[in-house]
């Protein structure tokens, strides 16, 4: 187990986890208090539960292999590719859009706004600190302080003071977008022909242990474990291992932030996107947290060369199983943002739907980056506002609706006040990337999806 936490404490996620899956784990808390303290009696119960199978009731499809996705998608028209090559502004529009977004949400990743405190939810939480700081409706990036904090007893977080108002003068160090560097940067080297296993190899070379989380901390330590399993040839079989032992977070967020260098680099093609999305998901993720994945990578695709918002969450819904959960969940949203009358109206309704899920779980976050995508129209603000106030995983899902929101719209649309601020500057904490300009990057995008385009 990762050296973060504790083995009782991967048991316990586990138990939800299973029971999400459809799996009957009647018993297995109380099991776990006894067992508390004795790994032995843990790892065994552990092992158990990783043997149940979902029961018959269970109404849903979710396979995890690429062939079986495609056999559950729904039937669609064949995705048909604009004439001609897309602009570059639509490149920086979305490494802008997602440096945009990201910045907003950063200084209220945490706690109190993600999952609620005293009873009262995140959104509402987040929604005051703007409001009783003057800065609602949201027209600029998070202030370091409101009078909120005093009546809630809440703050913005340490780690996230220079994306505050008051401080923000570039896009700081951040995971949503180291990945999106990453996978730029896997892109540039290998195309779109990188397997599940050169990804896991690129992390080892690029990304440091202590700036991974949840399902992507518990993969890179399985990584570096069961080499045998490679010495023998059986790399499905390693691979499944990496993603799934002592993994409860496997339907967590992180898959669906790391997705939006190959979106760029297969940009206008949602089928391909998600193929990419499959890939990097795989070594960390199963069901839903690999749908998610693909979801939003063939959303950002499409809206490259798709600007009506409800074909681009068409897009991706085309790519993932249409009887799955993530699939039902992303419907739900679709209904709810059709029917609010404000933004308020929808966060409320958006929250009270999906609140069962953990804060930083694949569904709900999808769930809101879809409901405000479709509930913005053409208004990047409102869009990236609207994912960022409806808590959960704050920065994530403002950073994957900032980057459909910019790949459809273009730079030039995107409002002076989000993008000035940044002044350009991307500090990722990779190398060679750590600062660049944030029109490199899109150069860099651009320059990978001719290369695609031309294969």
């Amino acid at each position: 187990m990762a050296g973060w936490t504790t083995l009782e404490k991967l048991l316990k996620g586990e138990i939800i986890q299973r029971e999400e899956e459809g799996c009957d784990v009647t018993g297995f808390a109380k099991r776990l208090e006894e067992a508390a303290g004795d790994n032995g009696r843990l790892n065994r119960l552990y092992d158990e539960l990783m043997e149940l199978k979902p029961g018959e009731d269970f109404p849903f499809e979710e396979p995890d292999s690429l062939e079986e996705i495609r056999a559950c998608q729904p039937k669609a028209e064949p995705w048909k590719p604009a004439a001609g090559e897309i602009d570059y502004d639509f490149f920086y529009g979305a490494w802008l859009g997602r440096c945009c977004g990201c910045a907003l949400g950063k200084p209220l990743e945490t706690g109190v706004f993600m999952s609620g405190k005293d009873g009262i939810p995140g959104w509402k939480l987040a929604y005051e600190w703007f409001r009783q700081a003057g800065q609602y409706p949201v027209k600029t990036y998070t202030p370091i302080a409101s009078p909120a904090g005093s009546v809630y007893g809440i703050e913005t977080v340490d780690y996230g003071r220079k994306s505050t108002l008051e401080n923000i003068e570039y896009m700081e160090t951040d995971d949503d977008i180291r990945y999106t560097v990453l996978g730029l940067k896997l892109m540039e080297e290998k195309g779109t022909d990188f397997t599940t296993l050169d990804v896991g190899h690129f992390w080892l070379a690029n990304l440091p242990y202590e700036m991974v989380c949840t399902a992507e901390k518990q993969a890179y330590l399985n990584l570096c474990q069961e080499y045998d399993l490679l010495k023998e040839g059986k790399e499905e079989e390693f691979i499944q291992w990496v993603r799934s032992y002592r993994n409860p977070y496997r339907e967590w967020i992180g898959a669906q932030i790391r997705v939006d260098g190959y979106a760029y680099g297969a940009a206008g093609n949602p089928g391909l996107a998600a193929e990419l999305a499959f890939k990097d998901a795989s070594l960390s993720h199963v069901k839903n947290g690999i749908y998610g994945a693909m979801f939003c990578s063939a959303m950002i695709a499409a809206a490259f060369t798709e600007k009506d918002n409800r074909k681009i969450i068409e897009a991706g819904l085309s790519q993932i199983p249409v009887n799955s959960r993530l699939a039902a969940d992303i419907k739900t949203a679709v209904r709810i943002a059709e029917s609010a009358k404000s933004q308020l109206e929808l966060l409320e309704k958006i929250w009270n739907e999906f609140a069962h899920y953990n804060a930083v779980h694949t569904n709900n976050n999808a769930a809101l980056c879809a409901a405000a995508i479709l509930f913005a129209g053409d208004d990047f603000e409102t869009a990236i506002t609207t994912a960022v106030l409806g808590g959960w995983d704050t920065d994530c899902n403002g950073a994957t609706v900032g980057s459909v929101m910019g790949a459809k719209l273009g730079a030039g649309k995107i409002p002076e006040r989000w993008k000035a601020p940044l002044h350009d500057t991307l500090y990722s904490a990779v190398p060679g990337f750590h600062p660049i300009a944030i029109s490199e990057c899109a150069k860099r995008s651009q320059d990978v999806y001719r290369k695609v385009t031309q294969k």
